[in-house]
């Protein structure tokens, strides 16, 4: 039996629930798993439901099916098949732990995505990522070329087919037009501290000022810098007794965790973005399983 994702996003409504279960059972689909959410300062409702077709419909097969009952309600929905692998374009510059988590992560099946290729403006990762057997293009940028190297990882981006871009560390900012692009299909990663530092040496500042909590935080990317809805966060504990280089260790081992959990979430399609804001479903039964232990 093949198994899909619906994604629904709508105006608040009665009915909806019991219309889309009553759609999914006439073309003879069970649910395995669902969840939904009703703003109620929006007025807008958010539906994610798994489920197998049991009479072995394919994907267009179950769009074409549930169109009327989409067209009805007014609604943005996707139906996705839960076999097919998001094809990722990782971009990094010099920090590797995030491109690193990621690759084992992949290799391991916790991540279920294909990369199809790595984007990085320094040399650094490039064995790394061709002992992957993944295409590693170096695409320098400088205040001369920004728009000619941004073509570039465009052209990379489409010619690799890939739905979703990450940001693994790359610490150049992107152009407005290149997020309206592809708004919803960047993520990115950085630290979050309490109070909030910016600018050069964030964890040396966080030490000066004694903070004891630091953490991270993932989100799509927007033509507001680091401002995009927010996908996933965390924190650590520090003490007094820590050095500035045990606040940096911890920071990276928990960004490159809340970035994977981010690029988990997107992948399964259990974040709908809101405004400013995302919704953000739990995993499914069995969301987490990997294929492999090592």
């Amino acid at each position: 039996m093949s198994s899909h994702v619906l994604t629904v996003t709508c105006q608040s409504q009665r009915g909806i629930v019991a219309a889309i279960s009553g759609q999914l059972a006439e073309l003879g689909c069970n649910i395995t798993d669902s969840a939904q959410y009703d703003d109620p300062e929006t007025e807008q409702f958010f539906m994610r439901v798994s489920f197998v077709s049991e009479q072995g419909l394919d994907q267009s097969q179950i769009i074409e099916g549930f169109s009327p009952v989409a067209e009805r309600l007014n609604m943005q929905w996707a139906v996705n098949d839960e076999s097919k692998k998001m094809k990722v374009v990782v971009m990094v510059s010099r920090f590797g732990h995030c491109l690193n988590d990621l690759l084992y992560r992949v290799r391991i099946g916790a991540l279920p995505i294909e990369i199809v290729a790595v984007i990085s403006n320094h040399m650094d990762y490039q064995k790394v990522v061709v002992n992957h057997d993944i295409p590693f293009h170096h695409i320098k940028v400088t205040k001369e070329n920004k728009a000619e190297a941004e073509a570039q990882i465009m052209q990379v981006v489409e010619d690799a087919g890939a739905e979703l871009i990450v940001l693994a560390r790359y610490m150049q900012i992107l152009s407005d037009d290149m997020c309206k692009r592809m708004s919803g299909r960047i993520i990115n990663i950085h630290h979050s501290f309490l109070p909030s530092f910016k600018g050069a040496n964030p964890y040396k500042q966080a030490f000066e000022r004694g903070v004891k909590l630091i953490g991270a935080t993932a989100h799509y990317v927007t033509a507001d810098l680091d401002e995009g809805p927010i996908i996933e966060q965390d924190t650590v504990r520090v003490t007094h007794a820590q050095s500035p280089e045990d606040y940096v260790s911890l920071g990276r081992d928990v960004e490159a965790q809340v970035f994977a959990r981010a690029i988990h979430a997107h992948i399964h399609h259990r974040v709908f973005i809101n405004g400013n804001k995302t919704v953000v479903f739990p995993a499914s039964p069995g969301g987490y399983a990997s294929e492999r232990m090592g």
